[in-house]
Formats: structure tokens, sequence, C-alpha cells
């Protein structure tokens, strides 16, 4: 073995080590997350559900909405810290995560948001969201598409086959969709900021939970971060 082959075969195994540490961390990472949540998980649920009978929970998250939400409170949402605090104890059948997607054009900052964007919607699908997207295209005389219909469809839909619906928004013009499962004796719990959420939806609703009283147990650790990375040449 010449010293060049030998070179290169400790670089290889260099960067073999590398990765393998790489990993260990990011598995311990998720390790120490899911433990924080575990516990976080506990005290949310004397504050929420306590003595509520909920049976099979589907969660609806509009997801454009919760984030102007957030925006709104100062915070970025933990989504593993708001599964388990909406589930709390109950059988989880769906959590659905509705959202557009905008498409790319010839832009390096819009190809990386996109990319960006695309490795979030990854990691939720890893971890426990069935993520619904509709694509389009801004403009400026267009309008980011709301996935209303989506939400309707699916709540509908599935009322068959859960106990609880737990739609994550504001928006008004859910109220309808909210009223007509809550007809086939669904329980609806609504959870959205209250300073921007529609009194109508509230109304039809059997539960409310203002976002700013669980902001503290669902927004996400400045220590910690997703496990993600930005895909690049993704079909995701």
């Amino acid at each position: 073995m010449n010293t060049s082959t030998f070179t290169q075969e400790k670089d290889e195994d260099k960067h073999l080590k590398e990765e393998l540490q790489w990993q260990e961390q990011h598995q311990m990472n998720h390790s120490y997350e899911s433990e924080d949540i575990q516990k976080q998980d506990t005290t949310v649920s004397s504050l929420l559900f306590k003595g509520l009978h909920r049976g099979r929970v589907a969660i609806f998250i509009d997801g454009l909405n919760l984030f102007h939400a957030a925006l709104q409170l100062g915070i970025e949402i933990d989504y593993l810290k708001l599964l388990c605090c909406l589930t709390e104890n109950s059988r989880l059948l769906r959590a659905f995560f509705y959202t557009g997607i905008d498409m790319p054009r010839q832009h390096s900052i819009r190809l990386r948001s996109y990319e960006k964007q695309q490795g979030f919607l990854f990691w939720m699908r890893r971890n426990g969201y069935r993520v619904v997207t509709k694509e389009f295209q801004l403009s400026e005389n267009s309008k980011k598409p709301n996935m209303n219909v989506e939400i309707a469809v699916d709540m509908i839909n599935l009322s068959p086959y859960y106990d609880t619906a737990v739609l994550v928004s504001g928006d008004g013009d859910l109220a309808y969709a909210v009223n007509a499962v809550a007809s086939k004796g669904v329980r609806v719990e609504v959870v959205s900021l209250r300073t921007v959420s529609s009194d109508s939806l509230i109304d039809v609703a059997d539960y409310f939970v203002d976002l700013d009283n669980i902001k503290h147990y669902i927004q996400k650790d400045s220590k910690m971060g997703y496990n993600y990375r930005a895909l690049s040449n993704s079909n995701v």
C-alpha cells in the first residue's frame, strides 16, 4: 500500500466517522426533545381537556392561519409539542396539515424558500402529520389560496370514523362545515388566537382554546431546532 492510498483510506474513514457522529447526535437530540414533550404534555393535559371524554380524535390544522397567529404571538410553533398537546391521551385517528406551496420561478431567493418549505413538509410527514398542499404562483394581483374546501371535505368525509374534531383555525368560512360535522354527533374543538377568530366559528364549536393561553406549551425551544435539512432536487 503506497502513501497516497493510505491517505485516501484514512480520509474516507474520517468522513465516515463524522457522518456516524452526526447521526448519533441527531438521534440524541430527537430523544431529548421527545422526553421534554412528554413532560410538558402532562402539564398541558391538566389544563386543557381534563375530565373530557374525547374518544377518537382527528386534527385539522390550517397552516397559514396558524402561521399568522404565531406571528402575532411572537412565537415559533413546535409541531411535535402541538400534536401531543392536541391529542392528549386520546386515540389519534389523523392529524392533517394544510398549506399552500408557492411554486418557484427562476429566482434564487424563491428557489431557496421553496426547498426550505419542502424540507419542513418532509419533516412533518415523518413526524405524524398527513400533509395536504395546494400549488400556486404568487403574483402582484393574486392572493394566497386558502384550504377551506379541502379542510371542510376531509372533516365531513371522515366524520363517521372519529369522535372529536380539533380544528386549528379561526376562519369563519369553516363555521358551516363545523356545524355540519356537529350535526352528526361529533364533538368539535376550535383552537385559534381569540383576537383574530371569527365569532361565528366559536359559536358553533363545542369547546374553544385560545392559543395565547397555551403558547408556552407549544412554542419551540430556542435551543433546539427541527431535525431536518433543506432538500435539493427533491420531488417531495
